[in-house]
């Protein structure tokens, strides 16, 4: 199992970390992260995108939700097939919110792998083209010891502009209300996590190396640009929904 693992998850971006260390990041770890995190976020887009969809138009269903569970609240049968309905209606797949997160979680935990034991004599696993440096640079910015803990000196900047950017991500996963709406339970929850989440944030990467923090901070960035991108189709997509059905 271990074996599987570091030949698919951790291996390779091991590799690729060095390769971009070696070549195109000045031999600085910060820039390599940058860029190891840009690539993976471009070959996730696609998972990301299919994600971020769902998730806005399930929130946008709440309402819906609510009254299908008032009307058949004494069936909980009926309640499933009309729930089933109304997602196969809208073309959605409930569960496809938490698909980003179960293809990152492993990303997360090979990079904190890597990051927590980032000595160039231990490296194993490289590549025939890749090669082992002598050093590692690993200050950036000039204050910021990605080796050290995210809570120590200057490194606190980058685990604090982390949980910024994941409360700012999170907000623009909540589609706005219209005037007089009610919020549903599953609303309020939504609304709840947007402060939840930055705490949870710095909750689990305080201990941790800064170089996942960086890897977080870069990654929640990405998911800003990305979800402004998805929420601006998502919005042109429906007004051109509602101009058809004026003009039918």
């Amino acid at each position: 199992m271990l074996s599987i693992w570091n030949t698919i998850i951790h291996d390779p971006l091991l590799n690729g970390l060095i390769f971009l260390y070696n070549t195109v990041a000045f031999h600085n770890l910060g820039i390599a992260i940058i860029l190891l995190t840009t690539l993976i976020r471009f070959i996730l887009y696609p998972i990301f995108r299919k994600s971020a969809r769902h998730q806005r138009v399930m929130q946008e269903l709440q309402p819906k939700l609510k009254k299908i569970q008032d009307d058949h609240k004494s069936d909980r049968v009926k309640q499933g097939e009309a729930m089933m309905a109304l997602y196969k209606e809208h073309n959605i797949n409930p569960m496809s919110g938490f698909l980003l997160l179960l293809v990152q979680l492993p990303i997360l935990i090979a990079l904190y792998s890597i990051f927590r034991n980032l000595d160039p004599q231990s490296f194993t696993g490289l590549y025939s083209f890749v090669h082992a440096p002598e050093t590692l640079n690993y200050v950036f910015g000039g204050l910021i010891n990605l080796s050290e803990r995210s809570i120590v000196g200057g490194n606190l900047i980058v685990l604090i502009l982390a949980a910024v950017a994941q409360f700012y991500q999170a907000k623009l996963t909540i589609p706005p209300k219209k005037e007089g709406d009610v919020p549903t339970q599953a609303e309020k929850l939504g609304q709840k996590m947007v402060l939840i989440g930055p705490v949870i944030t710095v909750v689990v990467l305080w201990q941790m190396p800064t170089a996942v923090s960086l890897y977080w901070l870069t990654t929640s960035i990405f998911s800003i640009i990305q979800q402004v991108i998805v929420n601006k189709e998502h919005d042109e997509r429906t007004k051109l929904g509602n101009i058809y059905q004026k003009g039918s």
